[in-house]
């Protein structure tokens, strides 16, 4: 499982997941959808336009991860996750052909959830890349559109150490005549997204040369003005499809993601006094839309309970931390998680003030007890620091 082991679980090649869609049937054919890729914003886009389209009425998959608390998580239909009885009953029924391919265990859950959208007749489903794109287990669909939020870099080992290289791994899910929407620009990538999406005679859409509609979500952080934009400007393009969505709709959708969808941890407030927030930022990209958002808050001091995986950048991540805080470091409790004696010396070495705890729940009380009612908390590094305090 790459989300707990990192390398040793990814599989860079669609040999097996086709195997595996041929064992079931093909059920990615049954099904309509939207394929969405991009270094940060995805997953709030996904889910965004999940709600959208549950707003309009329609029966909806949604297919996403990594997952916080429960596997089921990662996919829903309209909202609700698949039955324990569902995924029991999947896997004792393939588990013979799971073991004998080798399958990965992104793999698995990739057929699991075509087959339950198959399954359920969904009449949209909204299926968000693993990592890349061009190798991802996702990319055996052919969607109505195709969606790329934009493009950092993360996972470099496995999609190249230059933008331009990432972008190319995330078009790799451009399908021949299924039109892109492009959520943000970047000059490094643009020629990238360009030349290939006239390669494959799909139309581009450029969501940053449009204005967009004053809308609200109910997702905080001023970072997602960006995915608002692109699921409007997305949702353009799929009426122009057919697809019966009006602006109430659009409107609706986006104030009441969490509660259509089920989302945690995209600037989520935990608590008032003091102000708690956590949020999944984990990327250089991420975190500087997040750590702007956290500059833009009132407090008396902050606080942060900080901890990462071991295959992140210490030396581009820790510079954007602020120096005026106290520092609650930890390790989330995963195998890729980062010695914290490790991570507390860069972080020292750099400035950054505070000291280690054995745990992440430890590193949060320590902070609850030091923080003043005008104080504010925030917790974040990595999902899965953000997943044990959920």
């Amino acid at each position: 499982m790459y989300q707990r082991e990192g390398a040793a679980a990814y599989k860079a090649n669609l040999d097996n997941i086709e195997l595996l869609a041929a064992h079931l049937g093909e059920p990615q054919d049954a099904f309509k959808s939207i394929h969405v890729a991009g270094t940060n914003g995805k997953g709030s886009t996904s889910h965004m336009l999940a709600s959208v389209f549950q707003e309009a009425g329609y029966k909806v998959g949604l297919y996403t991860s990594p997952h916080l608390k429960d596997f089921r998580e990662r996919i829903r239909i309209n909202g609700e996750p698949v039955s324990k009885q569902f995924v029991m009953g999947f896997v004792k029924k393939h588990k013979d052909f799971f073991e004998g391919q080798r399958l990965s265990f992104f793999e698995m859950t990739v057929g699991m959830a075509f087959s339950s959208f198959a399954k359920e007749k969904v009449d949209i489903a909204i299926v968000e890349v693993g990592m890349g794109g061009r190798l991802d287990a996702t990319n055996i669909i052919t969607p109505e559109l195709s969606i790329i939020t934009n493009i950092g870099k993360d996972h470099t080992q496995f999609l190249g150490d230059t933008l331009e290289k990432v972008a190319t791994e995330k078009a790799g899910i451009i399908k021949e005549g299924v039109p892109v929407v492009i959520g943000e620009y970047h000059k490094d990538t643009e020629q990238v997204f360009d030349m290939l999406s006239r390669k494959h005679n799909s139309p581009m859409i450029k969501a940053y040369d449009f204005d967009s509609l004053p809308m609200q979500s109910d997702l905080k952080g001023s970072y997602q003005k960006h995915n608002i934009k692109t699921v409007q400007v997305a949702v353009a393009q799929l009426q122009n499809k057919g697809w019966a969505i009006g602006i109430q709709h659009i409107a609706k959708g986006l104030k009441n993601v969490v509660q259509n969808t089920g989302l945690l941890g995209r600037w989520q407030l935990l608590g008032q006094t003091p102000k708690i927030i956590c949020d999944t930022g984990h990327n250089k990209e991420g975190l500087t839309y997040v750590l702007r958002q956290l500059r833009e808050e009132k407090f008396d001091r902050l606080h942060l309970v900080w901890g990462m995986v071991a295959d992140k950048d210490l030396a581009e991540i820790l510079p954007l931390l602020p120096k005026r805080a106290t520092y609650y470091f930890c390790k989330p409790d995963v195998p890729r998680g980062m010695e914290v004696q490790q991570l507390k010396k860069h972080a020292t070495d750099l400035g950054l003030k505070g000291k280690a705890y054995p745990s992440v729940k430890d590193a949060l009380e320590k902070a609850k007890t030091n923080a003043g009612l005008k104080d504010l908390i925030f917790i974040g590094g990595s999902t899965f620091v953000v997943a044990e305090i959920l």
